[in-house]
């Protein structure tokens, strides 16, 4: 699946500077993403940052564009920058797999990683 911008679109821009891959752009008129380039931010996030920035509600799953949590990843894959952290499959990274997230985990994750970067320690393994 790759998001799709409805015709409802606003020309905000809210939604391009969000796009993890840069995938959102404008064609004058609206903005629309390129599906080559969409991956639902399964490996950034748990939830599509285009949809979760737009004002009127326009960014949607695209029905006739239906692929798996696998695809969407190796996509995201291919699409990280160099140099950038290694992506992996999570809860937090997810969407597919939001429904498993929990405060005391996402909370444990962020104030372990702030707490070893603090101290120079290397990151906790989970």
């Amino acid at each position: 699946m790759a998001n799709i911008i409805t015709d409802e679109c606003v020309n905000c821009g809210a939604c391009e500077s969000v796009c993890p891959v840069g995938g959102i752009s404008s064609d004058g008129s609206q903005f629309v993403i390129d599906a080559t380039h969409c991956t639902e931010c399964v490996g950034f996030y748990h939830t599509q940052q285009c949809a979760r920035v737009c004002p009127v509600d326009c960014s949607i799953i695209d029905p006739d564009n239906i692929e798996t949590e696998a695809e969407l990843f190796e996509r995201a894959k291919k699409l990280n920058p160099p140099g950038a952290p290694e992506l992996v499959l999570s809860p937090d990274t997810s969407h597919f797999q939001a429904h498993n997230r929990t405060l005391g985990g996402t909370l444990r994750r962020r104030v372990g990683r702030w707490i070893h970067g603090a101290r120079g320690d290397s990151e906790p393994s989970e």
